[in-house]
């Protein structure tokens, strides 16, 4: 998991981090933090073991750092903030050394991340239903203000 530690404690990924805090100081909502990105790594890393998809580990655990990344972004310029993620995480995994065909997986995963299309990946599939499944609206204080439809939140404990 070097290389997931190289991309959290990397200067450019922490100003990213910094800054959404920052937006979503006052925010009631499920935050865009270190907590939800560990919480979708390892769902997404439990689902695929129990569906056999082969992929590193280390690739799961860069997506999920990653695929929020650009929501200050978001915030800020109303830019889609997987469009936002998907181009610092290539800026960043290209200068830790990530190959081009890692790049394309964890940039597949981030783009895919809000609703995948009919050509994502069984790990596009995975990752996005981990990134659901990471998020408590069952016991949210704000569930009934959040703008999730209906039959997106979790109104029960997944598995």
């Amino acid at each position: 998991m070097e290389r997931v530690n190289q991309i959290f404690s990397h200067p450019v990924y922490q100003k990213w981090l910094h800054t959404i805090k920052e937006y979503e100081q006052q925010r009631v909502f499920c935050k865009h933090n270190e907590e939800h990105f560990l919480a979708v790594a390892r769902i997404a890393w439990i689902m695929c073991l129990e569906a056999d998809v082969q992929i590193d580990q280390e690739l799961v655990y860069a997506a999920a750092l990653l695929h929020d990344i650009g929501k200050s972004l978001q915030y800020s310029e109303g830019i889609g903030h997987e469009k936002a993620s998907a181009g610092i995480a290539k800026e960043l995994l290209r200068e830790l050394g990530f190959s081009a065909e890692e790049i394309r997986c964890v940039v597949g995963a981030i783009l895919q991340h809000r609703k995948p299309d009919a050509k994502a990946s069984q790990f596009e599939n995975i990752f996005y239903k981990a990134d659901k499944a990471s998020r408590m609206c069952f016991c949210c204080p704000a569930r009934a203000q959040c703008n999730w439809e209906p039959d997106q939140k979790n109104i029960g404990i997944v598995i």
